[in-house]
């Protein structure tokens, strides 16, 4: 089912997300849930927060890169009580740009670490304990951030934050353009 996408303004995309247990009711279906909707929408991730659940569930496809990127070739996974638990100090950081499906129309450069530690639990719930590096790196972090009740906005200069404001504040009044279905702050 095409879940609607929450968009910026939606409190619950400034929460910090919960770990969930592993007996989570229906956890298939709502993992099946946000791979449809993250498909319908275009995008490469998907957090829990961004369809209205204050859960510690992530979505990541990077198939559609597969072409720029053949690492990635039929790379579709879930993520479940994933946490950053550290980034590599020593490795470089990168600058690219970023979008968000709850920021429609907002792109902005993000400068983030190429090399990060994850914990999580793959959809057959077993532990993982991984370095990651690369684009999925850069995905997670922004995935990730979702759980921790931050956006990609927040990690942009002041300067750039005033220039999208006007922007910002229209999607606050649900004024905003996208190909796919929302919940907006206000209709």
């Amino acid at each position: 089912m095409i879940l609607p996408i929450y968009i910026y303004g939606q409190p619950v995309l400034r929460k910090v997300a919960e770990d969930i247990p592993t007996d989570y009711p229906d956890l298939k279906q709502l993992i099946a849930d946000m791979f449809e909707t993250m498909d319908a929408s275009d995008g490469v991730g998907l957090a829990a927060p961004q369809i209205g659940k204050s859960i510690r569930v992530v979505v990541i496809d990077l198939d559609v890169l597969s072409d720029d990127l053949p690492e990635y070739k039929d790379f579709r996974k879930a993520y479940i009580n994933p946490h950053i638990l550290e980034t590599d100090e020593a490795s470089e950081k990168k600058t690219l740009e970023e979008g968000c499906l709850s920021l429609p129309g907002i792109h902005e450069n993000v400068t983030r670490p190429t090399r990060i530690h994850v914990s999580y639990l793959d959809e057959e719930l077993h532990a993982h304990d991984e370095w990651v590096e690369g684009y999925l790196a850069r995905v997670m972090q922004h995935e990730f951030d979702h759980l921790d009740g931050k956006l990609f906005i927040d990690r942009i200069s002041p300067l750039r934050k005033q220039l999208i404001h006007g922007k910002l504040k229209a999607m606050l009044q649900g004024r905003y353009r996208c190909g796919y279905k929302t919940k907006p702050l206000r209709k």
